[in-house]
């Protein structure tokens, strides 16, 4: 199957086959870029890394110059000559990729829904992900279950996520009951990933502002480097221009009327608002954000900081 790349993806559904096409455009990636990449997007804050970053490797006899700090005191006292620990830096981090496919992101005015963009933001690194011999997981949420693969460093195990992630999902209406399922996903990657692993948090962030949410991030970010990709649509930014329109959750219809200058504006501020103070809540968790939207090409979001132009 060919594809475009450079265009935003589309429809209501993801397709597998295009998920599988990505496998392509994805060489033009190279997520082991992330440490620039991530002090990019953290604007300056620390990293919220909290691996080893090496590795024990072996234990071998004291020599001048070795840290005092390394040394193995049982080995010495079993020995009894002095004997240090070696390490070496750790070179594979396992990928985890935390897909929220709760009904809210089955939304979209243009292009694609919020869950589309995702998914293909998700294959995009998990291929990008394989092709650097890292090992590949994913938690996929959706409305009142979830999925999970824990990484391996496996063909077989991205096609299992991609997958997971195409498959056909009844329909169920948004409501505010499924902001609880978001600090459900949460805890739920706190026991699949392990110390070190890099997550990739795609979702709208719907509940992400609760307190036991904020708990539970703050808990993840500990033991794990945490890249936030905020999945949105441009109405969810600014109204569509003065005019009548129909408005569904699925349940109800109603009819929005776009015409007083004062709404818009108004709408328009309080979005403004509530993306800064996430954007705030993360950077305190030193958590960085990267915002995707459905009217934008999912390549172009992340070549812009895994691609050519990164060192």
């Amino acid at each position: 199957m060919l594809i475009d790349p450079t265009t935003p993806a589309s429809g209501a559904q993801a397709d597998l086959h295009r998920l599988l096409a990505l496998r392509f455009p994805a060489r033009q990636l190279d997520i082991r870029r992330r440490r620039r990449a991530l002090a990019q997007l953290s604007g300056g804050q620390r990293s919220n890394f909290r691996g080893r970053g090496i590795e024990f490797e072996e234990v071998r006899g004291y020599q001048a110059g070795d840290d005092i700090r390394a040394i193995d005191w049982r080995v010495t006292a079993r020995t009894g000559s002095a004997h240090t620990k070696m390490f070496h830096e750790e070179r594979e981090r396992p990928v985890l990729l935390v897909v929220d496919h709760r009904p809210a992101m089955d939304f979209g005015s243009r292009y694609c829904f919020k869950s589309v963009l995702a998914a293909e933001l998700a294959a995009l690194l998990a291929w990008s992900a394989l092709g650097s011999n890292e090992r590949v997981g994913a938690l996929i949420l959706r409305h009142d279950e979830h999925w999970e693969m824990r990484p391996r460093n496996s063909r077989r195990t991205v096609l299992a996520v991609l997958s997971a992630l195409a498959e056909t999902r009844p329909a169920h209406p948004a409501d505010a009951a499924q902001e609880a399922r978001f600090v459900d996903m949460l805890r739920s990657a706190r026991r699949v990933a392990r110390p070190g692993t890099s997550v990739f948090l795609l979702s709208d962030f719907a509940g992400a502002d609760r307190d036991d949410a904020q708990e539970e991030m703050f808990r993840l970010a500990r033991h794990t480097e945490i890249t936030a990709i905020h999945c949105s649509d441009p109405l969810e930014q600014a109204l569509p221009p003065a005019g009548h329109y129909a408005i569904t959750d699925g349940v109800n219809r109603l009819d929005l009327d776009t015409a007083a200058p004062s709404l818009n504006s108004r709408y328009a501020e309080e979005s403004r608002l509530a993306l800064e103070a996430h954007r705030e809540r993360l950077q305190r968790l030193g958590i960085p954000l990267l915002m995707a939207r459905t009217d934008e090409a999912p390549l172009s979001l992340l070549r812009r900081l895994y691609g050519d132009g990164v060192a």
